[in-house]
Parts: structure tokens; C-alpha cells; sequence
């Protein structure tokens, strides 16, 4: 049995899914666990819709919603005929989840409704894909994976219950392959126990498809991409990147770490405990080899891997008595950065001074600097860039950062990082 990933790229055009179908048909007698993302931007577009129904903008998320409505109603036309009926049905269904809770009220925080609304893109393109096969000849089952992957409440990254999960695919998924080859579900979200949607995070696809990997003991998990392979770095903003065709775990685990998109941080983990290789392949050329990853000494050096994350913001906490930031005030920080689930990419500890890089989430810095007040000075500064290098040199490093003004910089004998302005 082999797990196949299908990030929203690969589903975003009824070319696209078409291109799937000739894919999958390259494994006949293979036993295959698909996994599909959202169709590309339709989760941008559900963002959208959360915002603002929590803005109090019911019309507008109407609005939107009903563009995202039509563009999976106009894709299953162009892409069924006997079938397009049975799946407008169970498209509307799904529609349904998102529009009862739009015609509401929010009493709750804003990532609670991002999940119940965001989650609704899997389960689409999930459909889609499902009755295109099967109308194709080509059998499959579709699940709804909130009923397999039970998950806490810590909406927008949230936790799996691995036990209650476990049981659920071998006692509901598994048996599955009894009588067919082919069974379809959804990356990124699950649901809590009482049955309220949840997402993995962003990328959360991968890990999906990791968590189905490591409980059915497959043969190895494939990760159909845009790009050739794992590149050493983001071609969308470095044009010149390369591609990497072999890669160990703990090298993705230390891109991962440090922000690399390509493979979700929680991917490798699991496939790593039953030592299950990774391919990244693409799917517009599925005959290139892609790239391997395994758990084995690498045979040749790497090149120069570069990450770069914009929107960041940086928080300066300084004490207000001019006494040394000690390990109260350290340790109050980081129950601080629980307390509110965000996570910093970088930090650094000076004698009257903090220093802490995150993601620009509006609501989670507005809500940390605001309780960080209470011990701090803080100071907020924004629209920042955080550079990356592995396997870095001198030369390459000046060209990354030349005309840049550089307001933090760390560095091992393998990697540096610098946060630019």
C-alpha cells in the first residue's frame, strides 16, 4: 500500500484533475491512500469568508462564499456527465456546513470559525476528484477524514489524539481495501470529540497524509508538487534554485525548523518512527525522479539551502527597571507564548533586553504585546524579512543581504540567520 498527497496546485483546474486521474491509472494493482488539499486559493478565498463574517460583514461573506460555491458547482460540470447531479448534491451538503454558520452571530475567538468555515475546501475538492474518478472507471471510496482523525481544541493547529486516531483507521479505514483499491479523504483538518472541525496548520496536507502512512504501515508516502522536486530553495522567490534529488530526515527536519514550505514540520516524524520513505514528486512531469528522502547517511554535500519568511514582526521587551531580563521574566514570556499558542521563529536573550520574531498574526502579537506590557517595555516593529542560509558561504550570504539593513543575526557553524529590514 503506498499514501499519495495531492497538494491544492495539482486539483486547482479541471485540466488538473484530469492530469490526477492519469496518474493514479499508473498504479493499477497498487493499494492507494489519497489524500487531496483544497483546489489552489480556494482556501484563501474561505479566509476571506471567515474574516468577514467575524467583522460583523454577514452580506459579504455571503458574497464571497457564493463565489467559492459556483466555481466547484461550474467544476463539476466541465468535469462529469453521468455523475453531475449525485455530486451537486453532495456539494451542496458541504455548502450547507458553512452557510448555517454564517447566518449566525460570533460568540466565539476568530480561529474557531476559520476551522468550522477553512475546512470546507478539503472536503470540496476531496468530492470532486471522488466522483471524476469513479465516473473515469477508476473505483474509489470517498471518507470524510473528520471522522478518522480526532483532534484537541486548539483551533488552527491543532493536536491528533494518535490512540483515538489509530483505532478509527484500522478498524474503519483499513478494512476499506478489502474490497476496492482506491480510498479518497482530506489533509489539513479533523475534528474534536464533539464534533466541531479542526485544521493542522497550514501545510497540514502533509502531515495528513504522514499520520495514514505511519498507522498502515505503507510502503512509502509520495507528495505530488508544482516543482520538480525539493529545490534548495523557493523557485517562486529565488528563480535560480536547484533541485536536492536525495535528502534524510534530519535535513528536512532542520528546513522544516527553519521554515522551508515544502514539508511540513510535523510530516517527518511519523514516517521516521516506521521508517517509511518520503518522494516529492512532481505532478505535471510524474516521470522525473523527484526527490528521496529517507533515513541514511547522505553520499553527496548539499548546496546552500535558503529559506526566507516575510511578514514577520519583532517584539523588543525590555525591563522596565533597568534590572536584568533573569529567568522569571524568561519563563514568564514563554508560558505567555502558550497561553497564546504562537510560536517565535527566532529569539534572543540580552542582559536588559528580549528579543522575539513571530509570524505577523494580527490578533496573537496585538494580544502579546499587550500582556507583555505589564513586565516590559515593548517595542513593535514590523514588515520584516528572516533569512535563513544552510550549508551557507561568506559570498552567497553578501549577495542575500547586500543593501539590507540587518537587525538581528545568529549563527552556527552550519547555519545563519538574519533578521532584515
Amino acid at each position: 500500500m503506498k499514501v499519495f498527497k495531492f497538494g491544492g496546485a495539482s486539483v486547482n483546474s479541471v485540466e488538473r484533475i484530469k492530469n490526477l486521474a492519469k496518474i493514479v491509472k499508473q498504479y493499477p494493482d497498487e493499494k492507494l491512500l489519497i489524500v487531496i488539499s483544497a483546489m489552489g486559493k480556494t482556501t484563501n478565498a474561505l479566509e476571506k469568508v471567515a474574516e468577514a463574517f467575524y467583522e460583523g460583514k454577514k452580506e459579504e461573506a455571503l458574497r464571497l462564499f457564493e463565489q467559492v460555491k459556483q466555481q466547484h458547482l461550474t467544476s463539476a460540470k466541465n468535469l462529469l456527465t453521468v455523475d453531475y447531479f449525485p455530486c451537486a448534491v453532495h456539494l451542496k451538503n458541504l455548502f450547507t456546513e458553512a452557510e448555517w454558520l454564517v447566518h449566525d452571530k460570533p460568540v466565539r475567538d476568530f480561529d474557531y470559525y476559520y476551522d468550522q468555515v477553512v475546512c470546507i475546501g478539503e472536503l470540496l475538492s476531496t468530492a470532486l476528484v471522488s466522483f471524476y474518478l469513479n465516473e473515469a472507471g477508476i473505483v474509489n471510496k470517498w471518507i470524510d477524514v473528520r471522522d478518522i482523525i480526532r483532534t484537541d481544541d486548539n483551533f488552527r493547529d491543532a493536536n491528533i489524539d494518535w490512540e483515538f486516531t489509530k483505532t478509527k483507521i484500522q478498524g474503519t479505514v483499513a478494512p476499506l481495501f478489502n474490497d476496492l483499491n482506491i480510498v479518497i479523504t482530506q489533509g489539513f483538518i479533523g475534528s474534536t470529540d464533539e464534533n466541531e472541525s479542526t485544521t493542522l496548520g497550514r501545510e497540514g496536507s502533509d502531515y495528513t497524509a504522514a499520520v495514514f502512512a505511519n498507522i498502515l504501515n505503507t510502503e512509502s508516502l509520495t507528495i505530488w508538487k508544482d516543482v520538480q522536486s525539493v529545490m534548495n530553495a523557493d523557485p517562486k522567490q529565488f528563480p535560480d534554485a536547484e533541485p536536492i534529488p536525495e535528502l534524510n530526515y534530519n535535513e528536512v527536519i532542520e528546513m522544516a525548523y527553519y521554515g522551508a514550505q515544502v514539508i511540513h514540520p510535523k510530516t517527518i516524524k511519523p514516517l521516521h518512527n516506521k521508517n517509511i520513505p518520503l518522494f516529492v514528486k512532481c505532478f505535471l512531469e510524474p516521470t522525473l525522479p523527484g526527490t528521496l528522502i529517507h533515513n541514511q547517511a547522505l553520499k553527496k554535500q548539499l548546496p546552500a539551502i535558503i529559506v526566507l519568511k516575510e511578514k514577520q514582526v519583532m517584539l523588543e521587551l525590555s525591563s522596565k527597571d533597568f534590572s536584568f531580563v533573569g529567568e522569571h521574566h524568561v519563563s514568564h514570556l514563554y508560558h505567555l507564548f502558550e497561553k497564546l499558542k504562537i510560536k517565535p521563529n527566532l529569539t534572543q536573550n540580552g542582559a536588559i533586553s528580549f528579543l522575539s520574531v513571530f509570524d505577523d498574526r494580527v490578533e496573537k502579537i496585538e494580544k502579546l504585546a499587550l500582556e507583555a506590557s505589564e513586565l516590559f517595555d515593548v517595542k513593535v516593529i514590523k514588515d520584516l524579512s528572516l533569512l535563513t542560509i544552510r550549508h551557507f558561504n561568506k559570498q552567497l550570504f553578501e549577495k542575500l543581504t547586500e543593501g539590507k539593513k540587518i537587525l538581528l543575526r545568529q549563527q552556527t557553524p552550519d547555519t545563519i540567520q538574519v533578521l532584515i529590514q
